[in-house]
């Protein structure tokens, strides 16, 4: 249990912070201003702020988020009425603005908010030591911090430092940047487990081994046979001959056998099994697994692994809204914590192996085109671009309200399925 728990916070602590890096990387590099770095949801329990961005740990290992100036989670701190302390420098200008009952300064002067501006004209204006008769205004530095009501330290975000100061190119890249990196993630990852097994293992269409009592056996297969065709369909790879015969469970099949360079016919019914609400045909084979230890093949073992379950997952997705959707071909949080701890029996390797899947899953998820996940916003970028001219902010913003609740929504039914499938059943 604690050996799973710990596997599943490090995979899904590395997929979360290599995704949010790519965005706070690029949009470094764009000259937007990153407010705050975090791994985690809910209260934190960690921060620390340098170079204009505040890095967090929270409490719950469930994501992450990147806090860009003037995206539509970056919320106002400041209300009017509020009570604050304002430090100021050398040069009687605001330094840092206090907003939290947990931090107090004891240099800090006490005010009545009554009005701000810190995105054009940085001040801030109230009643000091609430003396109403005489309304005060200060400036406030370009990069003064704002101490937020749980503590946290972030910088303002001045409208030069915000998302939309970027240019359209600056944030496709920026948005896109997060995915790009899941792709790397999984490029390195599969290349990491080709090199830790001694090469690169290649299941093929020939029998390991075949299990005693099996429907194979009981047909007369044999261990190095190899099954060229299903049913006439060519089996070249593993995983067209175990396609095929999942395919057909419990189905009369013929099987294409060579065997000693000689080839003939063999007859049997697919053994059908339950794996988490799905049947699938089985008759009890494993694959001859060849091996080759080149460099250049293992490094490539990364690309071309990589490139195999982009295609397999958009073949998923293809399958999926063609043939009907279903809340069991989605996972979650929960999901992930199952695979996780099946894949924590087995190793190492195939944790690794497991972390490159969902990190392929997690890019091209975030990429799909729904408001409030990466892939909504680069087309927003996209028609930006195109119209030569901002979209307007308050449609921007209920069409990404319109989507976070759609996920919102879509996230506690997959959960809620994922529970009652591996845990109730």
């Amino acid at each position: 249990m604690i050996k799973t728990i710990i596997t599943f916070i490090i995979v899904f602590g590395i997929l979360v912070f290599v995704h949010e890096f790519g965005h706070y990387y690029f949009a470094k590099k764009s000259g937007i201003l990153v407010r705050e770095f975090s791994i985690g949801m809910g209260p934190k329990i960690f921060a620390y702020h340098k170079n204009s961005t505040t890095y967090t740990i929270r409490i719950l290992p469930l994501g992450g988020y990147v806090r860009m100036a003037g995206m539509e989670d970056d919320s106002e701190s400041l209300q009017q009425g509020q009570p604050v302390s304002l430090i100021m420098n050398e040069q009687n200008c605001v330094k840092k603005i206090n907003t939290s009952q947990k931090v107090t300064m004891m240099q800090g002067l006490p005010l009545e908010v009554t009005n701000w501006d810190l995105e054009k004209e940085l001040w801030i204006e109230g009643y000091v030591n609430g003396d109403v008769e005489k309304l005060q205004r200060f400036a406030v530095d370009h990069d003064a911090l704002i101490i937020e009501k749980d503590g946290t330290e972030l910088q303002i975000a001045p409208l030069d430092v915000q998302v939309q100061s970027a240019t359209v190119p600056q944030r496709i890249m920026t948005n896109f940047a997060g995915a790009m990196n899941n792709f790397i993630l999984a490029i390195v990852a599969f290349m990491l487990v080709a090199f830790l097994q001694g090469g690169v293992k290649t299941p093929t269409n020939t029998l390991g081994s075949v299990q005693e009592n099996s429907v194979a056996q009981k047909a007369g297969l044999q261990k190095n046979d190899q099954i060229i065709a299903v049913d006439g369909e060519k089996t070249d790879t593993w995983m067209k001959l175990v396609d095929a015969i999942s395919e057909r469970g419990g189905d009369r099949i013929t099987l294409t056998v060579k065997r000693h360079k000689q080839e003939f016919k063999v007859n049997l019914v697919p053994k059908i099994v339950k794996d988490k609400d799905k049947k699938r045909g089985q008759i009890g084979i494993t694959t001859k697994v060849k091996v080759n230890d080149s460099i250049l093949d293992m490094i490539a073992y990364g690309f071309v692994n990589t490139w195999n379950i982009v295609v397999m997952t958009f073949a998923a997705l293809w399958k999926m809204l063609s043939g009907g959707f279903s809340l069991n071909d989605l996972g979650g949080p929960v999901a992930i914590y199952s695979y996780t701890s099946e894949a924590a029996r087995y190793g190492v390797l195939t944790v690794i192996n497991l972390m490159a899947v969902l990190s392929v899953n997690l890019g091209i998820f975030n990429l799909l085109p729904i408001p409030a996940l990466d892939g909504g916003k680069i087309l927003l970028n996209i028609i930006e671009g195109i119209r030569k001219k901002p979209i307007d902010p308050e449609k921007e913003g209920l069409i990404t309200l319109i989507g976070f609740g759609f996920l919102l929504l879509l996230m506690v039914l997959v959960t809620w399925n994922d529970i009652q499938r591996f845990f109730f059943r």
